[in-house]
């Protein structure tokens, strides 16, 4: 059973750089899509970007596009969401998930929380000053 955990969380000014990980366990992420979702307090959970299990195809939402990337290790079992030039409108619990790669929609669509069948149970990140 497939087991994945966040961390990299924290509390970051307006401008400043963060580096969530998302390790997994149980198993090996060489076949599994994993996506990042957040929800902000009092909002829904939105899919933020997603790659496929070669790291070849990605989504980003346009709200993070250019600023956040989601590089993967594979031989680490892990997978990052480097978030750069953060603004206060990024603070949330960052959440990541996997599904196996053959049930990955393509990756121009954004991510569906239905769709993922591993989570992590989450790490929070405040942009403020």
């Amino acid at each position: 059973q497939l087991q994945l955990v966040e961390s990299g969380g924290g509390l970051v000014q307006p401008g400043g750089s963060l580096r969530l990980s998302c390790a997994a366990s149980g198993d090996t992420l060489d076949d599994y899509a994993i996506a990042w979702f957040r929800q902000a307090p009092g909002k829904e959970r939105e899919g933020v970007t997603s790659v496929s299990a070669d790291g070849n195809s990605m989504y980003y939402a346009g709200s993070v596009k250019g600023r956040f990337t989601v590089p993967r290790d594979n031989a680490k079992n892990t997978v990052f969401l480097q978030m750069n030039s953060l603004i206060p409108e990024d603070t949330a619990d960052y959440y990541c998930a996997a599904v196996q790669q053959r049930d990955y929609r393509p990756s121009f669509l954004p991510p569906e929380s239905y769709e993922y069948s591993y989570w992590g149970q989450g790490t929070q990140v405040s942009v403020s000053s």
